[in-house]
Formats: C-alpha cells, structure tokens, sequence
C-alpha cells in the first residue's frame, strides 16, 4: 500500500507543480511587451536619461553629475564627442580618454570587459555631442540577479507548490487509508481470525458518505459474518457428528464382542466378525482425529506454552517410527545440527510432527529411507527452527502441493484403504503450526518423493533457555 500511496501522491503533485509552472509562465509572458515595444520603451529611457546627465553636467559641471549618478542604481558616465571622460571622478566605462572612438550614430550597447555597456549619443541645447554611458552594476559570481520569471514567480510559486503538495497529501491519505484497513483485515481473515471486521466510522464528513470505499468496507464485513457463519456451522456439524457416531460405534463393539462369545472361532462367521473389528477401529480413528481437527479449528490461540526442546521431543517417537517403518521394510534416520528450542504447547507439536512422519512412512518406498533433517536458520530478524521430513514415495504433482494439508483432501481420488489414510492428519499438522506461528510447505524432492518443511520460531535468549531446561532435568 505504501507504494501505491507514494504513486498517487507523485503523480498528484508533479501534476500540480507543472500546472503552477505553466500558469506562471503564461502570466509573465503576457505581463511584459513585445520586443519591438521593449525596445522603443528602451531607446526612449536611455536618451531621457542622456539629456538629464548634460543637463546636470552644463548646468553644475561634475558634481551635478555625480548628484545625478547617485539618484540611479546604474553605473554612469558622460563622456565628450571624441570618448574623454568628462569627470575624472567618475567611472570610466568606454575604456580611458582619448580612446578615439568615434561619436555614434545611434545607441549602442557592447560588452565592456564584464559588463555591458550603453553608448547614448546626446546633443545638448547649446549644440555640443555628448555620449552618455549606462552599464548596470557588476554583480560578483554567483550573486547575478534572477532571471525574470523567479524574481515574477517567488515566493508565490513556491507557496504555491508547498500548498499543492499538502492538500495532494490529504486527498491521497483519504483514498489510501481505507485500503489499508481493508489489507489488515483480509490479512486477518486469510489466517483464520474469522471475527475479523473493518469498523466504520460512526460519523464522517458529508462529502464522503456513501462513498465507494464505505460500500466495500460494508460488502467486507457482510463478507467476513457470512463466512464465520458459514464456517461456524460446518464445524458445529462436524464435531456434533464426531461426538453422536461414538455412541453407536462403543455400542457396535459391545455386541462384537457378545457375539464373539456366541460363535464358535473356528467357523466363517469369525472371519467376518474380523472384519467387522477392523472398520470399526479404522472409524474410531477417523473419529478421533476428526473430534482433533474440530478442536483445533475453534482455537485462536493456545495459551498454555512453554519451552520444549525440539530435537529431544523427535528422539522420543523415533522408536515408534522406526518399529512401524519395519512393517514398511524401511528405515527411519534422524540428524540435528543444533539443539532447538520453541516455545509452545508440548502435545500438539507431537502431535503435528507424529502426523507428517506416519505420513511419509506410509508413502515411501519399500526399501527406502525416511529422513529427517533439523537445522537452525536465520530469518530477518530471529532464528528459526527448520524441521525436513523427506520420504522416497510417487510424489506429489506441483499442482496439488499446497492442497494437500486441507481436510480429507486425497491425491489418489479412489480414496482406498491400501493406498493412504483419511486426509485428516496433514490438516492437523498445519493447524498445530499455524498456532505456534510457523509455517509448512510441501516441496517435491529430487529423485522422486516429497519433503515436508516445517518452520517454527525458536525462543530469545536460547541459552538461558536452554540451560533452565537442563538445570530441571538435573534436579528431577
């Protein structure tokens, strides 16, 4: 948002300025003459000027001139016919006496050294040439006087793009501020906090009310109740449902084993009664897990953290992992860099991590190996924990990656029995991460299979943290 509130605000300004610019421009060029009547305005100050320095100069000699030189900003001089200055005095702007320059004709205006210099010529009453010099002062380097259109332009100009700016500054921060709420918001909503609403204002300005900003601000919130209602009933049927089957399902084992009792084991009915026994386990545990998910999906937050060892809470299901990783004629290795330690809540870590890891047991390969990888990285700010659960099975097409730690969701649609479990336990791997503030992700591995990576952000002060923790172990 920040860009687009920088764009905005560019292009509103830079708009504005060069309108200011424009405009000034125009102005001065219309407030001043045209050449031609610039230069007669010109040609008649110079000689008026002319005839009231010999005026001055017949009249009181140089001192009368030089009276008359400094009621003027301008460098003058009056020199006779032949270019003698008259006055010693006085600047010598034609270059010294007696430079023979002939008397002029016409008013010329040369460069003098670095100043540029008129040549008046002037004929008094009593019939004698004078020329009359007129050059403006000399301005040292970097003290030259502006050119017309700033001299015009300031401070208006200036004041002008000051104001523009400001008032380009409001218009956009008026635009932008609701979208930024409405980003916050959606943020929010994206990772669960179905509560999430923009709040309105409960009065605004009448020239913004009704505005298309308020109408998305309300189309948000009707958004974000319909979705938490929506949301909230299939997770109310969904745990209803869990908890209403349990009792029919204990009842179902109750007369499993009576007629257990009742039939002879050798007989055929045994085999069906096997059969039986199994399902109803398989739907006991889709149950459970479905009652888990339905839990996790109604917290926010988990309150109840504390600090756990991340390599040690992998060492104590290894050996679980690796007996059942004999049923699947694999094996199971485990490597850590570093000691990790997060906080968070000790049982759903297990829980999440137990998941991924059946997972890719049931997944890989015969003959193959399960590897799991935990190192510690460093983010931007903090470290991490980086847990890399690799196995060597079919894969996962790059389409249906992040697709898979939804509920129920199957990469094999035949949703057999022999080909994986319910979909249910990847769904509450990532929930487990999402309330330790983590993230997982699916990558398909090189060579065949999939690597589950899950980052969680490790404690601050770990070594105090650590050595707390091995001071416990030692006193219990």
């Amino acid at each position: 948002m920040r860009g687009l509130f920088f764009k905005i605000f560019a292009i509103f300004w830079i708009a504005q300025s060069l309108i200011f610019i424009i405009s000034t421009a125009l102005i001065v060029q219309h407030r001043f003459p045209r050449p031609d009547v610039l230069m007669d305005s010109l040609s008649g100050f110079l000689r008026n000027e002319g005839r009231g320095s010999v005026d001055a100069f017949e009249t009181g000699g140089c001192g009368s001139l030089k009276a008359f030189a400094d009621t003027h900003k301008q460098i003058i001089a009056l020199t006779d016919e032949a270019g003698s200055n008259l006055c010693p005095g006085m600047p010598e702007l034609a270059g010294g006496n007696g430079n023979g320059t002939r008397f002029p004709d016409n008013i010329i205006g040369k460069q003098v050294g670095q100043q540029y210099v008129w040549n008046v010529p002037v004929t008094s009453s009593t019939s004698k040439n004078y020329v009359f010099l007129l050059a403006p002062p000399h301005a040292p380097p970097g003290h030259e006087p502006p050119p017309d259109l700033l001299r015009f332009a300031f401070p208006q100009l200036p004041v002008a793009i000051a104001v523009g700016g400001a008032t380009t500054f409001v218009l956009v921060l008026l635009f932008t501020r609701p979208l930024v709420k409405l980003r916050k918001a959606a943020r929010e909503l994206a990772q669960g906090n179905l509560k999430t609403r923009v709040i309105e204002p409960a009065s605004r300005p009448f020239f913004f009310r009704g505005d298309e900003f308020q109408a998305l601000v309300h189309d948000f919130n009707h958004m974000a109740e319909r979705l938490e209602s929506l949301v909230g009933a299939q997770q109310l049927l969904l745990r209803d449902v869990s908890h209403e089957l349990r009792s029919p399902l204990a009842r179902l084992n109750v007369a499993l084993e009576l007629a257990r009792e009742d039939t002879d084991p050798d007989t055929e009915i045994e085999t069906h009664l096997g059969r039986i026994e199994r399902e109803t386990e398989r739907l006991s545990k889709l149950i459970g897990q479905l009652l888990t998910l339905s839990s996790m999906e109604a917290m926010n937050q988990v309150n109840n953290f504390e600090p756990v060892v991340l390599d040690e809470l992998i060492d104590q299901m290894i050996p679980d992992a690796r007996y059942e990783a004999q049923q699947r004629r694999c094996t199971v290795s485990f490597q850590a860099n570093a000691e990790c330690v997060i906080r968070g809540n000790r049982e759903l870590l297990y829980r999440a991590v137990e998941n991924v890891l059946r997972n890719a047991i049931r997944y890989t390969a015969e003959n193959s190996e399960v590897e799991i990888r935990l190192v510690a990285e460093p983010e931007e700010r903090s470290r991490v924990a980086v847990l890399e659960i690799s196995d060597r099975g079919p894969g996962i097409p790059e389409s249906e990656l992040r697709s898979i730690f939804q509920p129920f969701y199957r990469v094999d649609r035949a949703r057999s029995a022999e080909t994986g479990g319910f979909g249910v336990g990847l769904a509450i791997a990532e929930r487990a991460v999402k309330l330790h503030h983590g993230e997982i992700r699916a990558y398909s591995r090189a060579g065949g299979g999939t690597t589950i990576r899950i980052q969680l952000p490790l404690v601050d002060g770990n070594d105090r943290q650590r050595q707390g923790l091995r001071t416990a172990k030692l006193v219990g």
